[in-house]
């Protein structure tokens, strides 16, 4: 197939560019190269003639349209987003330009085409989105997030990414567009931008600073290894049922505390400190973000039953997996600290 994945330079986008350019798929990386994103993350599959970048932002609607049209791709994976929640707590507009208008620009010009191209029942406008749209749940673990679950986003990225949901929901019901939508659990991984938690925690560590944590650590997350999700994004482009959503989850759900004092306990033992010392040691509880959902879990049940696919990587190989990526390749991230906002506290001035 020839796919046009937006976001193919950030960290989610650039593992699914690099494994459908390996599974032999003709990829076109579209993508704006705002703060978050490096085209190191996909500098292994650059040359190759299967290969083509683009720098469009998906907020720029001609720019956006002749793009698609001239690549005529078969399916599209739409990746492109503001991602971080406390840089959306900060400043929201963004990410209501990037992920509501963005998403709206993007269903556009996929529309055209797919009309353009006599409305092919082949073709595939794949939109990846987060569990955070479904909001907070209970300390219940029999409870969990379902594709059937209500909205309830709580935050100004969640309800950003909420809204591009209901758009391409609405393109298929009403203009017959051939979407797939896959709603994933919290990622990590190599090529993590260093402002989110697991690299955070590594960097600090290694710098010898304190690792955050907030609140009182007890919030829970599904923790989902990057490359198994674009493995799963895959399999739902080339086996999902034309308009179903598919939640993408790790089946890993532990505390923020509980996932520090593993990479703490990793750390020790690849790079244990000259005074023998733990980075457990190091940890800090600071102040809570605001409106900090409490848990997300993902029922993976849908997309287990319906398309075969379940997680190949367990939370604690990932993590060391992670920790030594970062350990092997400071030349990738150490430039990065030095971009806007990299290790400062975001969104808690609200």
């Amino acid at each position: 197939m020839k796919l046009l994945v937006t976001g193919g330079a950030g960290f989610i986008g650039s593992a699914v560019v690099r494994l459908a350019v390996a599974r032999g798929h003709e990829v076109v990386n579209l993508d704006a190269l705002t703060y978050a994103a490096c085209l190191e993350n996909v500098a292994s599959v650059s040359g190759s003639p299967l290969y083509a970048f683009e720098q469009v932002d998906i907020r720029d609607a001609a720019a956006l349209e002749d793009c698609i049209a001239a690549h005529a791709p078969d399916a599209i994976m739409h990746l492109a987003a503001e991602s971080h929640v406390d840089r959306s707590i900060d400043g929201p507009g963004v990410f209501v330009e990037t992920n509501v208008m963005g998403t709206l620009n993007m269903l556009q010009s996929a529309r055209a085409l797919w009309e353009r191209k006599g409305r092919p029942d082949t073709f595939r406008f794949h939109h990846i989105s987060t569990d955070e749209v479904f909001g907070s749940l209970p300390d219940d673990p029999s409870v969990q997030f379902t594709e059937d679950t209500s909205y309830d986003p709580r935050s100004p990225y969640s309800a950003s990414k909420a809204g591009s949901d209901h758009l391409v929901r609405a393109w298929h019901e009403t203009y017959g567009l051939p979407i797939l939508l896959t709603n994933c659990s919290n990622n990590y991984g190599p090529y993590h931008f260093p402002e989110k938690l697991v690299p955070v925690i590594i960097l600090n560590a290694l710098a010898g600073k304190a690792l955050p944590i907030y609140g009182n650590g007890t919030n829970v997350r599904d923790w989902l290894y990057v490359e198994d999700h674009a493995d799963a994004l895959l399999c739902v482009l080339d086996k999902g049922a034309v308009g179903r959503s598919y939640n993408i989850g790790g089946e890993n759900e532990r505390t923020n505390l509980e996932l520090v004092q593993t990479l703490c306990t990793i750390l020790d033992r690849l790079r244990p400190q000259a005074d023998g010392g733990s980075y457990a040691d190091l940890i800090t509880f600071v102040t809570d973000r605001p409106g900090h959902d409490a848990r997300y879990a993902i029922d993976p049940a849908r997309i287990r039953a319906e398309l075969g696919w379940r997680p190949s990587v367990s939370v604690e190989e990932g993590l060391e997996k992670t920790v030594r990526w970062y350990l092997d390749n400071e030349d990738w991230w150490r430039p990065l600290q030095d971009r806007a906002g990299v290790g400062q506290r975001l969104g808690h001035k609200s």
